[in-house]
């Protein structure tokens, strides 16, 4: 995303998605630095949406000394907390934001994505079923590498971008 209409677009996906799954009353966290404008673009869709005001914070890479200080930005971390995120490769911005999370007192709840890549994680796993596994959170995701896939086959002017995520599914996927 690199306009006001594309971050628009994705955060109405996001919001969709959430609602879809039937997700109401959580607080949303999003980690720097990626997850700061998705974070409260999502928090401004699901209100224009849906009607559904949620509170959102995200962390800062450095803590400020200075003005507001700190790390976290935004409302209080509390209650039932969903990650919100670009992807989940390696699940690293995850377990950090799980630590903050938790740190703060607020239960970890789930983790929205807009592309699950479906990339293998520390074993046979993907990333986002070791999440499931090892910390007992859903992953929703607004795409996965197989919707990009079946999309780009079904598309004769993506044939291009089908052999690359083709590609790239058999040398990272799961």
């Amino acid at each position: 995303f690199s306009s006001g209409a594309g971050l628009s677009e994705l955060a109405a996906a996001y919001a969709d998605t959430l609602v879809g799954s039937g997700i109401r009353d959580v607080m949303l966290f999003g980690p720097a630095y990626k997850g700061i404008p998705l974070v409260a673009a999502l928090a401004q869709s699901l209100w224009l949406r849906h009607g559904i005001d949620l509170p959102f914070a995200y962390n800062r890479k450095e803590i400020k000394d200075h003005g507001e200080g700190g790390q976290l930005v935004g409302a209080p971390l509390a209650g039932e907390v969903w990650i919100v995120d670009d992807v989940v490769s390696a699940g690293t911005s995850v377990r950090e934001s799980l630590q903050i999370i938790r740190q703060a007192g607020a239960l970890p709840a789930g983790v929205l994505v807009a592309l699950d890549r479906q990339e293998r994680g520390q074993g046979s796993l993907s990333a986002t079923q070791e999440i499931t596994r090892d910390h007992g959170l859903p992953v929703l995701a607004v795409a996965r590498l197989e919707d990009l896939l079946s999309h780009a086959a079904s598309d004769a002017s993506l044939t291009e971008h089908a052999s690359a995520l083709t590609r790239y599914r058999a040398e990272y996927g799961v």
